[in-house]
């Protein structure tokens, strides 16, 4: 679980920084560049039982090409439709995600999480500008929510391949994890003519991409995975929302981001509501998959 809370902690300040610094360049390449200096940084890592074993290196990167790759290329996407703050938000349906996808893997899917993401969208209709100013909202949220279903369902695969090999160590495998992401949003980069976005960095941006790329992204999804594979599912669903509060608190008191706060407490507390009845009642999630404990990092 401290896995969990320290990578939670080093992602609080990603979404401010986005919106207040890369928010112009593509959303591909910032995704790029991010996974780029993570896999510069983990890829020298990755052990021979994981290279020499084709099946489960094809794993790796496929689980890393939804997790990570095409998870930023939706989630940066909405950068250009929603604030920082509206962001952490929306994320708060990742619990959901994870209980579906597990009760999918486990095929004992859970009426009750449906329910939830139904009531969390009714909470996030709550957020929508009656003025009209942020029309396009729906936009943004549907980007984040596909992010949010793509970093379930990856976590989930992860936690699932390595309780069934407890003896590989994730700092010898995350690497290829972060190369699975790199195809991807290298491939969005070049779809959307993404690459002109170099010409676009300067000091500010460079510093951003290297916070977010060593510490958010490399140390982060590598805490991330590591403790959802010594975590219950719905512990791992529950913790999947502690980065909101925190990137909540940190876009609108750092970045000193503007919102109308009833709405924001109105809408949050909805979504807050379907993920906690999610956690209490999604039965599925709360039992373990019976699998030996990983070993060590």
């Amino acid at each position: 679980m401290l896995y969990l809370i320290a990578a939670s902690l080093l992602w609080s300040f990603s979404f401010g920084i986005i919106k207040s610094s890369l928010a112009a360049l593509d959303p591909g390449f910032v995704g790029w560049a991010r996974l780029l200096l993570s896999a510069a940084v983990f890829a020298p890592l990755v052990g021979r039982e994981a290279l020499g074993d084709r099946r489960l290196a094809a794993r790796l990167v496929a689980i890393g090409a939804v997790q990570y790759g095409l998870m930023y290329s939706l989630y940066l996407a909405a950068y250009a439709h929603l604030a920082a703050h509206q962001i952490a938000l929306f994320t708060v349906f990742t619990p959901i995600y994870v209980v579906l996808w597990d009760g999918l893997r486990r095929r004992q899917l859970s009426p009750v999480a449906l329910g939830c993401a139904a009531l969390a969208i009714a909470g996030a209709a709550l957020l929508r500008d009656p003025a009209g100013v942020r029309g396009d909202l729906l936009v943004g949220f549907a980007l984040v929510q596909g992010a949010n279903l793509c970093f379930a369902a990856g976590q989930i695969e992860y936690r699932r391949l390595r309780r069934a090999r407890p003896e590989l160590r994730d700092r010898r495998l995350h690497g290829l994890l972060l190369v699975g992401g790199l195809a991807v949003t290298a491939a969005t980069t070049t779809l959307r003519g993404g690459w002109g976005s170099f010409a676009a960095l300067d000091h500010r941006a460079l510093a951003a991409l290297a916070y977010l790329g060593v510490v958010a992204s490399g140390l982060g999804f590598f805490l991330w995975n590591a403790g959802a594979v010594r975590t219950q599912p719905a512990t791992l669903a529950v913790l999947n929302n502690l980065k909101i509060p925190l990137g909540v608190a940190v876009a609108l008191l750092v970045f000193g981001e503007a919102t109308d706060l009833p709405r924001l407490i109105a809408g949050g507390g909805v979504m807050l509501l379907a993920a906690l009845v999610a956690e209490r009642w999604g039965e599925p999630a709360a039992a373990d998959d019976g699998e030996p404990p990983a070993q060590e990092t």
